[in-house]
């Protein structure tokens, strides 16, 4: 590939890091080297134990710990999400990726774990050559105007408004 393109997977619907890391295995099934950044995210979730099975073509590293998302962030999650920009400078510099995906990405700046500058920075360093997905709901709109393609996932109707609570394999 000698053009590489940056897309962001943004709103309130489902189905932003499942269409992620679909794209990665279809990037691996290309023959690709894939790069998963998760930040926000350091608990357990099925597709660690389903991609643990490329590890051969797939890294996947969490910048994060528990899921904060319904209380304020704390010092280590703003030191989780700092480490996780700073390693994926070198990664992204390095060119051992054709794909890197930045989960949550959009998140972390919402909570300004990390600046949308900074993360627009890192959009802006990438080779020509590699895919950048980022993902997470309210995508900061320079974000939005530094990305080739943005999807957003609107939701129309979900099943937690119901009280159904994620379920393994589906939503975690």
């Amino acid at each position: 590939m000698t053009k590489g393109y940056v897309h962001v997977y943004t709103g309130n619907g489902k189905g932003k890091t499942t269409a992620a890391i679909g794209l990665a295995v279809r990037a691996v099934g290309a023959g690709m080297r894939v790069y998963i950044a998760q930040f926000v995210k350091g608990m357990h979730y099925s597709e660690l134990d389903a991609l643990a099975r490329y590890a051969d073509c797939i890294t996947l590293k969490q910048y994060g710990r528990e899921c904060f998302i319904e209380r304020a962030p704390e010092p280590d999650d703003f030191r989780a999400a700092r480490e996780g920009l700073e390693e994926m400078k070198g990664i992204i510099a390095s060119g051992d990726y054709q794909m890197v995906v930045l989960d949550e990405a959009n998140i972390a700046t919402r909570y300004n774990l990390f600046s949308p500058e900074e993360l627009i920075e890192l959009i802006r360093s990438k080779p020509e050559s590699m895919e950048l997905i980022i993902t997470g709901r309210n995508a900061d709109p320079g974000v939005i105007a530094a990305a080739d393609l943005v999807t957003e996932m609107k939701e129309i109707k979900h099943y937690y408004q119901r009280g159904i609570q994620a379920r393994a394999g589906i939503e975690r």
